[in-house]
């Protein structure tokens, strides 16, 4: 009798709708992943074996870290997060995501005092430009953020920008996080994110119509170096 390789199992926590996995999703599926995402306002995070998965994400939000006295969901977040940690579990986060991770890890997690909002390239380390993040050099990517993470104790920094000196880290092959949004579809999930983050960007003063002109000059390119990052780190855990 011939067996079928065991497919493996994505669990995807997903804040708010819009904020969803993008481009990654075809390399995921491409890769042998079923997705399965975990929507907060309809299933409980209790419910999330945390090392059950062979790959957790935790995708990005609108809250900070530091504000689980009014969303306490963020602590059995990092409650779960503790545990697959700890087995050495593959792990990825994107920015909320990428700050819960550094914060279950013990790294200070904090409002920078202004925004980042807009697309731009990365200054690599050189420890990114060993890794999978050398695919972005020089490609301009979306950033999304009034919080900035520290690099966790025995985490690789791996980029920064002008307004924030930490973009990225990982622990090992296993764990990833990013503070950029490299997988935001650029060509048709830009819109949803000038409405949902409408009250945000009103109360940074940032015009939707200047990120819209901005979105549209994103070369193609940009999809492709997001998604060879993505697979590459992939191949790393598998």
């Amino acid at each position: 009798m011939t067996h079928l390789p065991r497919s493996k199992t994505a669990v995807v926590i997903r804040h708010v709708l819009f904020e969803d996995l993008g481009y990654f999703a075809p390399v995921l599926t491409a890769a042998g992943y079923d997705i399965r995402y975990v929507d907060l306002d309809q299933a409980p995070l209790s419910a999330i074996d945390p090392e059950q998965p062979d790959l957790l994400i935790v995708l990005g939000g609108p809250i900070g870290v530091y504000e689980s006295d009014v969303y306490p969901y963020l602590l059995e977040e990092r409650r779960i997060l503790a545990a697959r940690l700890a087995a050495n579990r593959p792990t990825f986060g994107i920015c909320l995501g990428a700050q819960q991770i550094a914060a279950t890890l013990g790294a200070d997690v904090a409002p920078m005092g202004h925004k980042e909002i807009g697309f731009g390239p990365l200054t690599l380390t050189d420890a990114g430009r060993r890794g999978p993040l050398r695919h972005l050099d020089g490609v301009p990517v979306l950033h999304w953020h009034g919080d900035a993470f520290q690099i966790p104790a025995g985490a690789e920094n791996l980029a920064a920008t002008a307004l924030c000196a930490t973009q990225g880290f990982a622990i090992g092959r296993t764990v990833l996080g990013l503070q950029f949004h490299p997988e935001v579809e650029v060509e048709s999930g830009i819109e949803r994110w000038l409405t949902g983050h409408a009250a945000e960007l009103s109360a940074a003063g940032i015009d939707p119509r200047a990120l819209r002109a901005q979105a549209s000059t994103i070369p193609p390119e940009a999809r492709i170096a997001a998604q060879r990052m993505f697979e590459e780190w992939l191949s790393q855990i598998n």
